[in-house]
């Protein structure tokens, strides 16, 4: 199973390992002192375990928080090496990264220009 977002869907990635402990009141200040952003704004965000064989991802869906969680049976998620901040994902990138694959080496086009009528 994989989480399916729309294509205009943000999503940020916690460069920063989470104690997993954390639940939705936890994660949501964590997405207010790490990202400076609005935990409600409907964008997608996802934190790991420090051995980075867990994931969780707390998204605002319109009615309530919903905070999904994985944890990989063999491996470890693929993250940067960084250690502090955030990184904005792609929806392919997150498909990717929930399924263990190593998101970073996917081709990442620019997001495409929305036409305007004339």
């Amino acid at each position: 199973m994989s989480l399916s977002f729309p294509p205009s869907t943000k999503i940020y990635l916690s460069l920063t390992p989470c104690d997993m402990r954390k639940g939705f009141d936890g994660l949501a200040a964590q997405v207010s002192q790490i990202f400076r952003l609005d935990p409600f704004s409907g964008t997608v965000f996802l934190f790991r375990s420090k051995r980075a064989d867990r994931l969780k991802a707390l998204v605002w869906d319109g009615s309530g928080l919903c905070l999904y969680a994985k944890r990989l049976e063999h491996g470890r998620f693929v993250w940067p090496r960084a250690s502090e901040g955030a990184l904005r994902l792609s929806p392919a990138q997150l498909a990717m990264l929930i399924e263990g694959l190593d998101w970073k080496r996917a081709i990442v086009h620019s997001e495409p220009v929305v036409p305007t009528l004339v």
